[in-house]
């Protein structure tokens, strides 16, 4: 397919970086950026952290000044694309121009599922998913502010841990039973929210919101089992939604995001998708599966862009995130359902490793807890289902590089 325009619509991670790929292998055709912020294209891991705790220093450009320019990349931002005609190949925008386009990726990302009874309140209620989210949680995160953290994800738990460093009072609130219960096994998430705990963080796991009042200057939040918690502000991280409207009103299929294949395609042959909005196709189940990180932004925007141009798409790593919090970094990579678990050193005392394995006994799943520089060998491992004996994984005289070598 002959391809002379490529219109990419989302300025985010997966949008920029799939711009940049484009002009890497070396297309040399109108390649047009559209963004609804008006930033330039940023990171978000950065905004739970060092935004919030280094705000003069803190960098998430994705790319330095003057790279669209370089590159030839039309920038578009603080622009929505407002209406997509598959079968003509246009994009409408909101200043009322149209693009005729050869190929489109819709990397339109993800918004915040919104919790209304929060919202109702209205002032010094805050989500976080934009750097402008960020910037209005300055002066929330103080020392001495009261501050209601609601959900125990991953942004929520680093909310909690950048707040503490802060020197705000911080009470996190859960539904489920237990913290980052869809990302991490039992034994991690139990140890980090011990860790939370002696840091004055108060945890209330399995607790329902039950109402949401503002009482004498406060924000008031009543659980189901009764308790009452005050503060100044809340901030509330109960999940993320596809953004798939163009998507949807174009006619394209949309199963929790917008479906994708292996090769980023959509229902419409000249039309890819990437990111927190793509849904892939897991060939060996027929399911469709979201991967909401840095990490598989990256890939299937490489993915997309490499498709479009007729090109292979690299080699297929184990799906890989991270997180920073109190002072620990951990990484994971590959099923984090994994039955069984096998520790190297000790989550009281790190470095540390954790080994899922299957019931067969093959590793499918790793955890390193300030121990990063195993995760390459130990994402090698698990691309093997490599069957290891679980003395040996226990080990940390046994040198991880050298076992994936073994492998290789």
């Amino acid at each position: 397919m002959k391809v002379s325009t490529i219109v990419i619509v989302g300025a985010g991670q997966a949008g920029a970086l799939a711009a940049a790929e484009l002009r890497q292998q070396g297309y040399a055709g109108r390649v047009v950026l559209i963004g609804e912020e008006a930033h330039a294209p940023y990171e978000r891991p950065p905004l739970s952290k060092d935004v919030l705790l280094q705000p003069q220093t803190a960098r998430c450009a994705i790319h330095g000044e003057g790279f669209y320019a370089e590159q030839n990349i039309e920038l578009k931002l603080g622009m929505a694309a407002t209406a997509l005609d598959a079968q003509a190949r246009t994009i409408a925008l909101a200043d009322g121009e149209t693009l005729a386009f050869d190929a489109l990726l819709l990397a339109t990302g993800a918004r915040v599922r919104r919790l209304p009874m929060l919202d109702a309140l209205g002032e010094n209620v805050h989500t976080l998913r934009t750097l402008d989210d960020a910037q209005r949680l300055l002066p929330v995160l103080q020392a001495g502010k009261r501050v209601l953290l609601v959900g125990a994800g991953v942004i929520g738990l680093e909310l909690a841990s950048s707040a503490v460093d802060l020197g705000a009072q911080v009470t996190v609130v859960e539904q489920a039973s237990r913290a980052m219960a869809r990302c991490a096994p039992p034994l991690l998430t139990d140890h980090l929210c011990n860790v939370h705990r002696a840091r004055g963080v108060a945890l209330h796991l399995g607790a329902p919101l039950a109402a949401a009042a503002r009482e004498n200057g406060e924000i008031v939040l009543t659980l189901e089992n009764g308790t009452r918690l005050a503060g100044d502000a809340v901030i509330y991280g109960i999940g993320v939604e596809p953004e798939t409207t163009l998507a949807q009103a174009a006619g394209l299929h949309v199963d929790n995001g917008i479906v994708i294949d292996a090769q980023c395609r959509t229902s419409h042959a000249h039309i890819y998708a990437a990111g927190d909005a793509a849904s892939e196709r897991i060939e060996a189940s027929g399911h469709h599966r979201r991967r909401e990180t840095w990490e598989n932004a990256n890939r299937q925007a490489q993915t997309a862009a490499r498709t479009m141009l007729g090109l292979a798409p690299e080699a297929r790593e184990a799906d890989w995130f991270w997180t920073d919090q109190c002072g620990l970094n951990i990484q994971f990579a590959g099923d984090m359902a994994a039955p069984e678990w096998i520790a190297r050193g000790t989550l009281d005392a790190p470095p540390c490793v954790l080994f899922g394995l299957d019931d067969d006994g093959a590793l499918v799943g790793a955890i390193t807890v300030n121990q990063g520089r195993d995760m390459r060998s130990a994402k090698a491992l698990i691309g093997k289902r490599a069957r290891i004996a679980r003395e040996t994984l226990a080990d940390p005289a046994q040198n991880l590089r050298n076992l994936a070598r073994e492998f290789a």
